[in-house]
């Protein structure tokens, strides 16, 4: 593999939304995204979805491992399917994020991926920025810095994710480099489509608010709303600040008695409240908003966070961007970053002590060698 050059890259991302796995190839130096490649996605099965479910706020046991098997066998199917890569970035799927504690656990075995696919894959992306005290997340911001040198822009825009969390990532493009004091600003908001998912699949037996219909049928109820907007210390914490993704969760409690419509509204009002809160803690105001993820799915919520940024909001297909890979793309962008010996997160991206790489190399043969020991 070459150390300077650019390089195919396959990445993958299994999100907290838990709807499947992307994946997607770029051609990248670590630096400077050249071009974007192949894409492919493999949803989870209703039942692999409930084993995931079950893992989800557990460190170990018998649930984690079950859906790590989940993981590694759905990321095996769908990267099995790419040629030409020359290194492969494995988020694996988060089933706990405790960053107080400087605990964070990620199952899937990046070890057993790079046997099964022949292909260096590096993993474990967060534990080394947490042993410095950073909040392991988000990882995407390095990422989104050299997007916005990729899409032109010239003053300083969000990248605004919205998964089962909801994260943005503010960037200043004039910086020299994502390590710059002072090129980025990244967190969580607060809940993204998780808060919304988990009522849909109690009530209706859905996985989903899909196309937002009921956020757009339903009336949000004020006085929850600013209740839950108002309670909440996340909001007042200084940046960065990361969630997990059931946290939160007594805010499907609080819409309990509300019909299903004006209990998804409230709902994604205050998600889009909890994002106009984050922007608010930003350096400065951006001049733009780009949305990935799912929720820039839901027009309805894209209409409430629109109301309420003094910047336009648009998702970020408008920029020639492919909001349901780019997480993917991350991965693989950050695995050649990792391969190279740079960092990936930084004191404004996850509050660790100083610039750091994460995650680990596993090279096919690797688990051989350790059984013959």
């Amino acid at each position: 593999m070459s150390n300077t050059g650019p390089i195919w890259a396959l990445g993958a991302m299994s999100g907290t939304s838990l709807d499947g796995v992307d994946a997607a190839m770029i051609l990248t130096d670590g630096v400077t995204v050249f071009e974007f490649g192949d894409t492919a996605y493999r949803a989870y099965t209703d039942s692999e979805r409930v084993t995931l479910r079950a893992a989800l706020g557990k460190w170990d046991g018998a649930d984690v491992a079950a859906a790590a098997e989940v993981v590694e066998t759905a990321h095996a199917e769908v990267l099995s399917g790419f040629k030409n890569a020359a290194l492969i970035g494995f988020h694996g799927q988060t089933t706990a994020h405790r960053p107080e504690a400087a605990h964070t656990h990620q199952a899937g075995n990046g070890a057993l991926l790079a046997e099964v696919l022949d292909a260096p894959v590096v993993w474990d992306f967060r534990s080394n920025d947490m042993v410095l005290g950073g909040q392991g997340a988000p990882l995407a911001p390095f990422y989104h810095f050299a997007l916005s040198r990729h899409i032109g822009a010239q003053k300083p825009c969000v990248f605004l994710n919205i998964g089962g969390v909801a994260n943005l990532t503010w960037i200043d493009p004039a910086m020299q480099s994502p390590e710059t004091p002072g090129a980025l600003l990244a967190f969580d908001t607060g809940p993204g489509n998780a808060r919304i998912d988990d009522l849909m699949a109690d009530r209706l037996g859905q996985r989903m608010d899909k196309n937002g219909a009921l956020t757009a049928a339903g009336v949000v109820d004020g006085d929850i709303l600013e209740h839950l907007l108002a309670k909440e210390q996340f909001f007042r914490r200084v940046p960065p600040k990361s969630l997990d993704r059931d946290d939160f969760h007594d805010w499907n409690d609080a819409v309990s008695d509300l019909s299903d419509a004006d209990a998804v509204a409230t709902l994604a009002a205050a998600t889009a409240g909890a994002i106009a809160k984050g922007i608010a803690q930003c350096p400065m105001p951006p001049e733009q908003a780009w949305v990935t993820g799912g929720g820039r799915k839901n027009p309805a919520l894209m209409e409430m966070i629109a109301a309420l940024l003094d910047c336009p909001v648009a998702p970020v297909e408008e920029a020639g961007l492919d909001g349901d890979m780019l997480e993917a793309q991350a991965f693989a962008y950050l695995a050649v970053r990792v391969a190279r010996g740079m960092s990936t997160s930084a004191p404004g991206t996850t509050r660790v002590a100083a610039p750091v790489g994460g995650g680990q190399i596993s090279r096919p043969g690797a688990l051989k060698s350790m059984t013959a020991i």
